[in-house]
């Protein structure tokens, strides 16, 4: 057989059960923690004090320091908040999805994505959160409580339909993410030299020992997990998408939102992936378990995710021109020759021209360049929705309410720390959990069978 048709490892060539065990669990029980993991946290840290600061003054003043106007009323807040939802989606659909159709090269970045879809529903909630502006007053509305106030929560609004369905995404994942890592804190307690480090990893195993009747359990709980979350991944943001779609706004009331949606968050979700798993493997030395068929494979969906991509944004292009609406044809008009032009072209760049550079077997195994177009990608996509969103509100049916929107110091402030959040929660966990699963790449050594060992 001709050597390039040949696939590329999943785990370099010489590693055993042992070793895999010594390799990952080094991470979590050195030491010594890399200087790099120090700047980067302080980096993040110094960003989610931003976010402190924005949520201080946010409950003192109230929204009107964020920059919604009339007739853009949400901005950047509804931005953010879809955004971050779909960063938490490549985590779902590495875990789960793959995990049904046997794809073993999930092994090595399940975890990792399993967590950065934890880290991404969390930021993601503080903007419905503190958008109500006073939390503890207001929050409560949301929720089915008992109907002593004669006041329901209006069931027909998908901002209802969106706390359902991000809170049992969050906690399907939230589960799922835990249950496969039980195995590993129980390799963790057992060679823990801390006594403090020893009985939290004891506590979060859950008395695994690693017996044929826990591993029968744990399979039968793993598989039950995926197939709850596999349709999570096409309900989450079809129901974000009907925040836009069920209006009667030109530019939102369209039918190809959900699969529109859904595409793009798994789009963005693999760049994010790409973003930290890169400069992760890099740091780290995981060359030889985060191989190269890990990262081609993942820029083969992100490039596939971003056709569909290209497909929706020209089908809305095609749309307008067609139905021969007016309005329609206005809102497209503007949004690309209006005065946030150059948002659109931007999208058109991050999101089409970037990602189809993948064409190329040597550009899509170059980390260098497949970091690069996934940061573009990362901008691409908080530009779609901010294209979605203003352009299609900016301009108004009565130009008397016509605006142009820009968010404020403290919009931007709550975004930046968002991303420190984000970060920080990461870093934390690269640091002190398994960032890889060792069970589950024992289970794609050579000859390994399914049968591993701690």
């Amino acid at each position: 057989m001709d050597p390039k048709y040949i696939p590329l490892p999943l785990v370099a060539p010489g590693h055993t059960n042992d070793s895999v065990t010594e390799k990952i669990s080094h991470m979590t029980l050195e030491k010594e923690t890399p200087r790099a993991w120090w700047l980067s946290l302080l980096i993040a840290l110094s960003m989610a004090g931003g976010l402190g600061v924005a949520i201080i003054g946010l409950l003192f003043v109230g929204i009107g320091l964020w920059g919604p106007n009339v007739p853009v009323g949400w901005g950047m807040d509804i931005i953010n908040f879809v955004w971050w939802i779909g960063i938490g989606h490549a985590g779902t659909l590495i875990s789960a999805i793959l995990l049904l159709f046997k794809q073993k090269w999930r092994n090595s970045i399940n975890r990792f994505a399993e967590a950065m879809t934890l880290a991404a529903v969390l930021c993601a909630l503080q903007y419905p959160l503190f958008h109500t502006g006073r939390p503890w007053l207001a929050f409560y509305w949301l929720l089915p409580y008992p109907n002593t106030m004669d006041l329901w929560p209006n069931f027909r609004s998908p901002l209802i339909w969106d706390v359902f369905a991000v809170s049992t995404y969050g906690t399907v994942s939230l589960l799922f993410w835990y249950v496969g890592l039980i195995p590993d804190l129980g390799t963790l307690r057992d060679r823990a030299k801390n006594p403090i480090a020893r009985f939290l990893y004891g506590m979060g195993a859950m008395g695994w020992r690693n017996s044929a009747r826990h591993w029968s359990n744990y399979e039968k709980a793993y598989l039950l997990l995926a197939g709850l979350s596999t349709p999570l991944v096409l309900s989450v943001h079809t129901v974000v998408s009907f925040d836009f779609a069920v209006s009667l706004v030109p530019g939102w009331h369209a039918t190809i939102f959900p699969p529109y949606f859904v595409a793009g968050a798994v789009f963005a979700g693999f760049a994010m992936v790409l973003n930290l798993a890169i400069p992760m493997r890099w740091l780290y030395r995981l060359e030889d378990v985060i191989t190269m068929r890990h990262i081609e494979n993942m820029a083969k969906v992100m490039l596939a995710t971003g056709l569909i991509v290209a497909y929706g944004y020209f089908m809305e292009l095609f749309m307008a021109w067609y139905s021969g609406n007016f309005f329609e044809q206005f809102m497209m008009k503007n949004r690309l020759t209006g005065p946030y032009w150059w948002s659109y072209a931007l999208l058109i760049l991050c999101n089409v021209i970037m990602p189809n550079t993948l064409w190329s077997k040597k550009l899509r195994t170059n980390t260098i360049w497949l970091f690069i177009v996934s940061l573009f990608v990362g901008v691409g996509m908080w530009l779609e929705r901010f294209v979605i969103i203003v352009t299609s509100l900016y301009r108004d049916f009565m130009p008397s309410s016509w605006g142009y929107y820009q968010g404020t110091v403290f919009d931007w402030m709550f975004f930046v720390g968002t991303g420190g959040l984000f970060l920080t929660l990461m870093l934390l966990f690269v640091r002190f959990l398994p960032a890889i699963p060792m069970s589950e790449v024992k289970m794609i050594l050579p000859g390994a069978e399914g049968k591993v060992k701690q």
